[in-house]
């Protein structure tokens, strides 16, 4: 039998709960989607990229009148805004090629200034000084994963570290998608990693880890990659045209 005191705090242990609860979908619904759903297509895709052609984008080529030319050619298999870590964020997109590391060619995706840090082995990054959907600001196209496991390099050897500020153009190559995670004897999927990044206001580039300091990819390239309002589509050019 519940007693009067017990009855008071009833409605107390109820709001925790349901605050619990809130909390655990906040944190655990992304993850469970990411890890079930869009993880099981990619895994689709890669067990047989031949018998899926339609599923794949294709470098150098643009959907409808979006800015951005796509940086490589494969299968979008995670999104911005995806989960791999409850509470974690993904920053940009992956585009997985379905061949072996060193094949799949990367681009630029607009003009721009490409730098590559001195201990960059796998990463560049393009200074795009006017935003496309925004000219009044300046914003980065990140770019990594493109070395083997253990890190030997597939950026083009016209960027070697410690380029700074080179122009290039739309479609210019800047070497092949790779598996390098940043820890030899650990790769991840051989895959392209792309992500556009803010500006710090001081003329350089912000933290990419943090998906504040990155934008939603969908209007730059013209198709829905925020995982909030694309849970678990199959991202292509004809498919965006059907929704």
């Amino acid at each position: 039998m519940i007693t009067k005191e017990q009855k008071s705090w009833l409605p107390w242990l109820i709001g925790l709960f349901l605050v619990f609860g809130f909390v655990m979908i906040y944190f655990l619904y992304p993850w469970l989607r990411t890890r079930v759903g869009r993880a099981g297509k990619l895994r689709q895709w890669l067990q047989n990229p031949a018998a899926h052609p339609g599923w794949a984008v294709q470098d150098g080529t643009t959907c409808g009148t979006a800015p951005f030319i796509f940086p490589t050619r494969g299968y979008i298999g995670f999104i911005w805004g995806d989960s791999f870590t409850p509470g974690i964020r993904h920053q940009g997109i992956d585009i997985f090629g379905g061949e072996i590391p060193g094949k799949t060619p990367v681009l630029a995706v607009t003009q721009g200034y490409l730098t590559r840090l001195p201990g960059w082995k796998s990463s560049v990054i393009i200074r795009i000084p006017a935003d496309p959907l925004n000219p009044g600001r300046q914003i980065w196209a990140y770019y990594t994963h493109m070395a083997d496991q253990n890190g030997s390099s597939y950026i083009s050897p016209q960027y070697p570290p410690g380029t700074y500020e080179v122009l290039v153009n739309a479609g210019t190559f800047l070497g092949y998608q790779g598996d390098y995670s940043g820890e030899p004897q650990n790769p991840v999927g051989v895959h392209l990693h792309f992500s556009i990044v803010l500006d710090d206001g001081k003329g350089g580039f912000t933290n990419e880890l943090k998906i504040e300091n990155t934008l939603d990819p969908s209007p730059y390239l013209g198709l829905m990659l925020d995982a909030a309002k694309n849970p678990n589509g199959i991202i292509t050019c004809d498919n965006q045209a059907q929704q």
